[in-house]
């Protein structure tokens, strides 16, 4: 039988399961009236929330839908087309029947620094004869094999005479290359082991591929997997409740199955490669969670003031659902930007970035609402001891409200003063030199693979990525004719002149009806030096004897090739890409705040952030400091594709902080609150979700400079520093300072401009009628803005 005071404590937690069931009940009944029409946005959610199992079970349809739509195509998928001569030699080589043979060279000198010269060390040249019996053991897995030891083969000895350099082609059929390539590195590695004292090191075309391709993997690999667990740990905290802490990566997971699934199919047409593919990823578990953020927060907050389910749902449909829905239009089209470069690696990632987050805004405002209709108070179930029961109640942020009071005094001192220390952190960028880095640079020199590189260059400048010049007949024929191979002879001569720009041995293959000449070139690869190497190969080199055979067209490609092509197609259209950015992000919010002001603040104060991150990215990267702490070698300049990546991707993802903030501000400016009191309430009520979205981007990103590529730590210290300067000196200080000083003016638009399309029948209370409806018209707006 149970005690008085146990029956009672039964009593009251039975009453309380009582009130939940009818409060959720309730929520059920009004949610299932019809609603007046609305936004489309709250029309969208209304319809989501009135039928939650058609939409839950709809957007789950959509998924399976989307996974199963790459078993419907075959064949393989689309290739990128690389830009400049560079792209006519890929595509030259892949209209041929068979492959282009792979290049292979290996490195035999002494491992100590005493070591003699190669012709007077009887080791080194049994290590090049006991290598050269290997390939004979694997008979047609190897072709054109060039020696030191081969008579009028100076070239493959280095300038101090004490490396010696042994080249070879993987030979074909197609469908054996992989295998004779492994049959060749076997006997490399065997040769290797029988002579410890000689170092026998390979590198060369599939051997560095494979290089970067295994580390790009394996980074991205570990990005995604600390990613999504530091994304939970955080989100547990930011909820205290751990089904609410599930939504935003339930809607993350769906999201991004969908968008690989549709990717599979796009990927027949469009290229996007590993390396893309996550960076999608990325992107769209940050937007998928900072919508859910924006959601659920704003949910908490209208049930913590008293709201129904039912009414706590219907308004963060019309405040939330619209922020959530601009913000995901505005990324969409700042990013669809990049496709006006020309270049097919950012179209790729262009299109893929614009499917997940058109995916996660649709699904942030129809299955989220629904599912959180269905939830009702069970969404705030399985609470964190300790921190779960203040967690789950949404309250405004005391010291962001302080700080803002603060600024909003003293606009022009806090202002100032943070304008100035972001000028300062973009000074460095005034320096800044785009260049890509090369293998050698990129990857640490801990992988094999990279060291041999490395000392190669050292011994033979440009062997491990030469210059490949692709020479083709006009009318069809093979290019393997006499006057073609004459022209190939005088080049030795244009590489005697070059005055160490040019630099042998030349190497020759025929691909059919192609000839194919690799000539190495001084420098790292992508560096000034080689980058010269080239244009004196292009401009005159060539011209002086290829050029001068008639019936032929050639092309020069290869990694420096590319480097400078792609770089020569960025420029000319970068200013392009960042006007149509610019442009399109002013018109659209000109439209939804109905204010001149406002677009040209958070445009100006978006550049000036971004000015801010390029020139950490400077200074760190170009300039070597914190190399030691962050683990990378400086090799003089930053990452060619990066800052426009940065500016399009950031620029968009910073918009949503921007619109959320701003919409919080208008809503109690319309409620009819002094300027500057919306101000205050607005950044400590936005606080909340804004920090927690920037903690969670910048921890996703920050693991970013965990990897091994330089060029992801560049990405990763760029993109961190670039959210927490939006997320804590823009929000906090520069965008109420100038909100402060326009005062009234920054909700103003100019007579001309009134006819806009937006929601231009929205009326700011007046002060009287806000005295009127005291406190808890202040704290409900958008109550307010119905009872009008």
């Amino acid at each position: 039988m149970l005690s008085r005071g146990k029956l009672s404590r039964g009593k009251k937690r039975q009453g309380q399961r009582d009130d939940t069931t009818r409060n959720d009940g309730e929520a059920s009944r009004v949610l299932t009236t019809p609603r007046a029409r609305g936004t489309l946005i709250e029309r969208i959610a209304g319809w989501s929330i009135r039928h939650r199992a058609l939409a839950i079970g709809g957007w789950l349809a959509l998924v399976v839908v989307a996974v199963l739509s790459t078993s419907l195509v075959s064949g393989p998928s689309a290739d990128t087309d690389d830009p400049g001569e560079s792209g006519a030699v890929k595509r030259i080589l892949n209209s041929q029947k068979n492959y282009e043979p792979v290049l292979e060279n290996v490195l035999i000198q002494p491992k100590g620094a005493d070591g003699g010269k190669f012709t007077d060390d009887p080791e080194l040249r049994r290590a090049t004869q006991d290598l050269v019996a290997e390939f004979k053991k694997t008979p047609g897995a190897v072709t054109g094999l060039r020696t030191p030891l081969s008579p009028g083969e100076e070239k493959q000895l280095s300038a101090d005479g004490r490396s010696g350099l042994v080249t070879f082609f993987v030979a074909g059929p197609n469908d054996k290359m992989d295998a004779h390539f492994e049959a060749a590195t076997e006997a490399v590695k065997a040769t290797a082991a029988r002579h410890p004292q000689v170092r026998v090191v390979q590198a060369g075309d599939q051997s560095l591929s494979t290089a970067v391709d295994e580390a790009i993997k394996e980074d991205f690999g570990s990005a995604e997997t600390t990613s999504l667990p530091i994304t939970l740990l955080i989100l547990l905290v930011v909820f205290g409740a751990l089904v609410a802490a599930s939504i935003p990566l339930l809607l993350a997971a769906t999201t991004v199955a969908a968008t690989f699934g549709f990717i599979g199919v796009l990927g027949q047409w469009v290229a996007v490669n590993s390396a893309v593919s996550s960076m999608i990823l990325l992107i769209g578990v940050a937007v998928s969670v900072d919508y859910s953020l924006f959601y659920l927060r704003r949910e908490r907050e209208e049930r913590a003031a008293g709201q129904s389910v039912a009414d706590s749902l219907r308004t963060t449909a019309k405040t939330s659902g619209h922020v959530v829905a601009v913000s995901g239009v505005t990324v969409m089209l700042c990013v669809s930007g990049l496709l006006l470069s020309g270049l097919d690696v950012f179209r790729g990632l262009a299109l893929g970035t614009v499917l997940v987050v058109g995916l996660a805004m649709t699904g942030s405002v129809t299955v989220l609402p629904a599912l959180l209709a269905a939830l009702g108070h069970r969404v705030d179930k399985g609470r964190i001891p300790w921190l779960g029961k203040r967690r789950t109640t949404a309250l405004e942020s005391s010291a962001w409200r302080k700080a803002a009071r603060g600024v909003v005094r003293r606009p022009l001192l806090w202002g100032g003063a943070a304008v100035v220390a972001l000028v300062a952190m973009a000074l460095p960028m005034f320096g800044m030199h785009l260049q890509d880095a090369a293998v050698v640079n990129s990857l640490p020199r801990s992988a094999p693979t990279v060291d041999a590189a490395i000392r190669m260059q050292e011994a033979f400048p440009g062997a491990p990525t030469p210059a490949r010049v692709a020479v083709w007949g006009v009318d069809g024929k093979s290019s393997d004719t006499p006057e073609v191979r004459a022209a190939v002879d005088k080049l030795h001569g244009e590489i005697a002149r070059s005055g160490g720009r040019l630099a042998g041995p030349l190497s020759t293959v025929r691909v059919d009806d192609v000839l194919v000449v690799r000539i190495p070139l001084a420098g790292t690869g992508t560096d000034p030096v080689s980058n010269d190497a080239l244009q004196m190969l292009r401009d005159r080199a060539l011209p002086d004897t290829l050029g001068t055979v008639e019936g032929i067209e050639y092309a020069t490609g290869g990694r420096t090739a590319f480097a400078q092509d792609f770089a020569e197609q960025l420029s000319g259209r970068t200013f392009l890409v960042i006007g149509f950015v610019l442009v399109l992000a002013f018109a659209l919010l000109l439209v939804v705040f109905r204010s001149l002001a406002i677009p040209l603040v958070s445009i100006a104060l978006n550049l000036l952030s971004m000015g801010a991150s390029y020139g950490v990215l400077t200074w760190v990267f170009q300039d070597g400091n914190l190399s030691s702490l962050l683990g990378f070698t400086s090799y003089g300049g930053v990452a060619g594709w990066l800052p426009l990546f940065m500016f399009v991707v950031l620029f968009g993802l910073s918009m949503d902080y921007h619109i959320f903030i701003l919409s919080r501000i208008r809503e109690r400016w319309l409620a009819g609150a002094d300027a500057k009191e919306a101000i205050v309430g607005g950044i400590a009520a936005s606080a909340g979700v804004v920090t927690s979205a920037a903690v969670i981007m910048t921890a996703v990103f920050t693991v970013f400079i965990t990897l091994s590529a330089i060029e992801n730590k560049m990405m990763g210290v760029g993109m961190a520093v670039a959210i927490l300067i939006d997320a804590t000196v823009v929000r906090g200080l520069l965008l109420p300072a100038a909100l402060a000083l326009l005062g009234e003016r920054a909700w103003e638009l100019p007579g001309l401009l009134s006819r806009l399309p937006g929601k231009a029948g929205q009326r700011r209370v007046p002060a009287a009628d806000t005295d009127q409806a005291g406190a808890e018209h202040v704290a409900r707006p958008f109550e307010g803005a119905r009872r009008r």
